[in-house]
């Protein structure tokens, strides 16, 4: 190997533990969507390839639940998740992803806490692959928390997608698809819930796309016969992607 061909990177962080599957399953996409970035820009694929990646996965307080009572003190998660966000711009990280859609209502606080690196928008980017493909509406799978902060409903109105949600009773599924599916280890519990609304959803409002808008619930949902036609976007997929090429931007630079 000629070491003097690898490619220069920067430290890039991910925010994990939001919960833990999700973020481990973050970093796996990561490190695809850096293979993929080396074969895009012709570098030799090689373990010294890869960029400098560090995982904060911590303990983060119930995200919807806090923001369904905000005054809620100690059960707040902006403490832990700012206190891992520290540890990696400490250990040199220059960009950070929240491995978690809804963890983004706080977004801003982050970013204002640590101006010195740049903390990626994930459903900003979601919202901006889907216009650039031309999808003009999409369903939303998410969690109450991301339903009631309307986190993809504003930027995807912003970008001119058109979002459609479910019921209420469908909205409980979901959640209990993560609580008693995948939280509790229970996958097949998982992909009924989430099947059963993604269902609905397309038979309601016929759109061609479902934006799997919470971490855990591709660890569930594939594509399957019932969804036959539908595409299943993996907004941590679209994160990973962007995450990746900023961990290479030195050489696009």
């Amino acid at each position: 190997m000629n070491y003097r061909a690898l490619p220069s990177t920067q430290v890039v962080g991910i925010l994990g533990g939001m919960g833990p599957a999700a973020g481990a399953d973050f970093v796996r996409l990561f490190v695809a969507a850096c293979t993929d970035h080396m074969r895009l820009l012709q570098l030799p694929v090689c373990d010294q390839a890869y960029p400098e990646h560090w995982l904060a996965q911590v303990p983060v307080p119930d995200r919807s639940n806090a923001l369904k009572h905000p005054d809620s003190g100690g059960h707040q998660p902006v403490e832990p998740m700012l206190q891992a966000v520290g540890r990696l711009a400490a250990l040199g990280a220059r960009v950070v992803a929240i491995a978690c859609n809804t963890a983004h209502a706080w977004h801003g606080a982050l970013q204002q806490r640590f101006p010195q690196l740049e903390v990626l928008h994930g459903v900003k980017e979601v919202a901006r692959d889907l216009a650039a493909r031309g999808i003009t509406d999409v369903g939303l799978l998410a969690t109450r928390g991301t339903y009631d902060a309307a986190l993809y409903q504003r930027e995807l109105d912003i970008q001119g997608v058109r979002c459609h949600l479910p019921l209420q009773a469908e909205r409980d599924e979901v959640m209990r698809g993560i609580y008693d599916g995948v939280q509790a280890g229970n996958l097949p519990l998982a992909r009924r819930c989430f099947s059963e609304v993604a269902q609905a959803l397309v038979a309601r409002h016929g759109v061609p796309a479902l934006v799997l808008g919470c971490t855990e619930i591709p660890l569930a949902l594939q594509a399957s016969p019932e969804l036959e036609g539908v595409a299943l976007l993996d907004p941590a997929e679209v994160l990973a992607r962007t995450l990746a090429a900023r961990a290479y931007a030195p050489l696009a630079a």
